[in-house]
């Protein structure tokens, strides 16, 4: 144990006089990431509320087919414009978000008692104009039903028989458990982190050691191989956990800068909650170390390792892209695979739940199973006279 101690000391030492190298661990990632990701949720959130006050400008094309719609439109608060001769066009060039159009035989159907056709043109893949368009439906249908309850009032019937059933949403979602509306990149951003945190060290103490030639004075000493691989794959973990620590601290900094109040979300990370994403994702530091550190000492050169390490970012997004596409409850069974068990938990957690015990215990242990394994398989590598030799 003391030549795993030796050689992570001597790595952790070498890592921080690089000054760059932990400049981008410890403080480039720890504060881009949280800062683009509000940064962008900020934005988001303001454009949202300016689209939802904005007044409502709309082109009304049949506007003398149907004044008290039109009238009706005006006391809502939209302004009616006249109408353009190409709406179609109009719409498809973005030079208006929603055009309502009151066909030519709109009165006769409202003579009639019939439904009286209205067309709303717009196009709802531009996600600019969903605002607009949510807001030109809710007018529409609020006099629609305005409209019915009148009739059935001068007929003599009662405005409730149209409404059979009465549906009250009983609401018990929290503050807390909604915030994870907003916080879904999370589990990403902090599986992103664990694997990025240690990227740089893990391949300059390996491959980078071989381009150098100081890895083989360091193998002839008198300490068994696989502890210098332990040595080297705990410096990895350590820089790892230290930058997840960092991002994660940053959140909890930045979100109460967050304009949600006036949404009904909660988004303050508590020093419990915290805590708990840590205890939660540091096996996954484990995992990542293990692979990046395996991954280094089968790459030939440098350059090499880099690219094995692109590939190796794609494995974190997998099971965060799954849940955003399909999102699942949590079960016990769940539990064992390794990233997919902590994105569960780490929203059960942002939500304000409960853990089970079980449920950590199983997370834990099948991530730690699968990062002991692969360090094993390192350790297998180092053994080898091949890790000396392949860059020459």
């Amino acid at each position: 144990m003391r030549g795993i101690s030796t050689v992570f000391r001597k790595e952790v030492r070498e890592s921080l006089r690089d000054r760059r190298a932990v400049f981008n661990t410890l403080l480039l990632g720890p504060i881009l990431f949280p800062v683009l990701f509000l940064g962008l949720a900020y934005f988001g959130v303001s454009l949202q509320e300016e689209r939802a006050e904005k007044t409502l400008e709309v082109p009304v094309i049949g506007q003398e087919h149907a004044p008290n719609l039109v009238e009706f439109l005006q006391q809502q608060g939209m302004v009616v414009l006249p109408p353009p001769d190409d709406p179609e066009a109009l719409v498809r060039e973005q030079k208006a978000e929603v055009i309502i159009r009151i066909p030519d035989d709109f009165a006769d159907h409202w003579r009639e008692g019939t439904p009286a056709p209205v067309e709303v043109i717009a196009d709802p893949s531009r996600r600019e104009s969903g605002t607009a368009l949510n807001r030109v439906r809710w007018i529409l249908n609020g006099y629609n039903q305005l409209i019915g309850r009148l009739r059935l009032q001068l007929r003599g019937i009662s405005s409730n028989l149209d409404s059979p059933i009465q549906i009250k949403d009983v609401d018990l979602s929290t503050p807390k458990s909604r915030a994870l509306m907003v916080m879904i990149f999370l589990p990403y951003i902090l599986m992103l982190t664990a694997f990025t945190g240690g990227l740089h060290q893990a391949m300059d103490s390996t491959a980078g050691e071989k381009e150098r030639q100081s890895l083989e004075p360091l193998l002839i000493n008198p300490v068994a191989r696989w502890q210098i691989m332990s040595g080297k794959m705990l410096a990895t973990n350590f820089f790892a956990f230290a930058s997840l620590t960092l991002t994660l601290l940053s959140f909890k900094l930045f979100l109460p800068f967050m304009p949600i109040d006036q949404l009904g979300l909660d988004l303050h990370l508590s020093s419990q909650a915290v805590l708990k994403i840590l205890l939660v994702i540091a096996p996954v530091t484990v995992l990542a170390a293990a692979l990046l550190t395996l991954l280094a000492a089968y790459a030939k050169t440098y350059k090499e390792a880099q690219s094995y390490m692109g590939l190796v970012i794609l494995i974190p997004i997998i099971p965060s892209m799954l849940f955003m596409v399909n999102p699942v409850k949590p079960e016990t069974h769940m539990m064992w695979p390794p990233l997919f068990s902590q994105n569960l938990l780490i929203g059960e957690i942002v939500r304000g739940e409960t853990i089970p015990a079980l449920w950590l215990g199983l997370s834990f242990g099948g991530t730690l199973t699968l990062g002991l394994i692969l360090a094993a398989i390192a350790a297998t590598l180092y053994n080898r006279p091949k890790l000396i030799f392949t860059s020459s």
